[in-house]
């Protein structure tokens, strides 16, 4: 079964083939990251102009790409939500009017259910297991014993990771997407120069707080200052009429983001023991990190855990997941409307 996915949920404009749910034939993804880029984050009407000039070429790359004509094609699936409300009715109206033409069914998505299956799209035998949805705007550590069953155990109660990597990102002025930037600048740091709090660690709960560690960053940048990178250099004097307190920029970067990670694979790593599973996964943006994922695969190894991270490729926004997802789904009613803010939700 052949499935032709669509998401343009926020500011990717993606289209993907899948077949019987793990096989991905095609996975085309178009990002708006230059677009937005010289406003420090997306701009809505600017995201929605694009993906209406991106969507039908993407979509024509995708069957293209797969050597499938909507002949071949068994349903049509696209994201309903969460995201951004103009960005998701272009999607959401060309999948179903693909559908609707060709005599297909079709099947709407929720974004993050589909983030949630990508780690496990070729690892059926995982479940049941933890998973850690992180991104720019969602932190969710959910309790997965099979597709479409799951409990959410924990969530961000301000902000996502992804948002406190590109706001500090912003106060250290590395431009826009922050989190890529930082990771690459914590590799030449120190990541115990600064001991930045581990918000909500010890908490009971499994929820997440980020909001305190950005706003240590502030006042650590506004007390010290930061010394700007310099290419091939180590050590860094401070720039002229720079504080003799002021801090590397590089060891910036590394001490808040192992202060985000430790949250992120603690509060992993205690649901795995608590919920007494032997599989751990994570998708979302913020799992490509080299440092999440470095420390995260050190202490499962430790522990017996099985680690299932999806390929970088399917961890941005993409249709591949999308489309994957959509084979395990029945097909959704025409009248279905966008639904930027549901959740995740707990399924019946």
């Amino acid at each position: 079964m052949k499935i032709l996915g669509i998401e343009t949920s926020c500011d990717e404009t993606s289209a993907a083939v899948v077949e019987d749910g793990v096989r991905i034939l095609s996975n085309i993804i178009s990002s708006q990251v230059d677009v937005h880029r010289p406003y420090g984050g997306v701009v809505p009407e600017l995201a929605s102009r694009n993906h209406l000039q991106l969507i039908d070429s993407v979509i024509t790359d995708a069957l293209h790409v797969s050597r499938c004509t909507l002949h071949d094609i068994d349903a049509v699936a696209a994201t309903y939500g969460p995201g951004l409300a103009s960005s998701l009715l272009i999607g959401l109206n060309t999948g179903k009017g693909i559908a609707f033409a060709a005599g297909k069914p079709f099947i709407a998505i929720n974004h993050m259910e589909a983030h949630l299956y990508s780690p496990v799209m070729n690892a059926p035998d995982a479940l049941p297991m933890i998973s850690l949805i992180v991104s720019g705007g969602h932190t969710i550590l959910v309790h997965v014993t099979g597709i479409g069953q799951y409990r959410i155990l924990g969530q961000t109660v301000d902000d996502a990771a992804g948002e406190a990597f590109d706001k500090v990102a912003k106060l250290l002025k590395l431009g826009y997407p922050g989190g890529p930037e930082i990771d690459r600048l914590a590799k030449a740091g120190n990541a115990r120069a600064i001991d930045f709090p581990r918000s909500m660690l010890d908490d009971p709960s499994y929820n997440f707080s980020f909001s305190g560690l950005k706003t240590a960053v502030l006042y650590w940048l506004r007390k010290h200052g930061v010394v700007a990178p310099v290419p091939g250099a180590r050590d860094a004097a401070p720039a002229a009429g720079t504080a003799a307190t002021a801090t590397r920029v590089e060891d910036v970067c590394a001490s808040f983001q192992e202060a985000a990670v430790d949250v992120l694979v603690g509060k992993m790593l205690r649901a795995a023991e608590e919920y007494r599973v032997r599989t751990v996964s994570a998708s979302g943006g913020v799992s490509i990190n080299s440092r999440f994922r470095e420390k995260l695969a050190g202490e499962c190894a430790t522990r017996g855990l099985r680690l299932l991270l999806a390929p970088a490729t399917l961890c941005t926004d993409n249709a591949a997941m999308i489309a994957a997802l959509a084979f395990h789904k029945s097909a959704s009613e025409f009248s279905i409307d966008v639904a930027p803010s549901i959740g995740l939700g707990v399924p019946a």
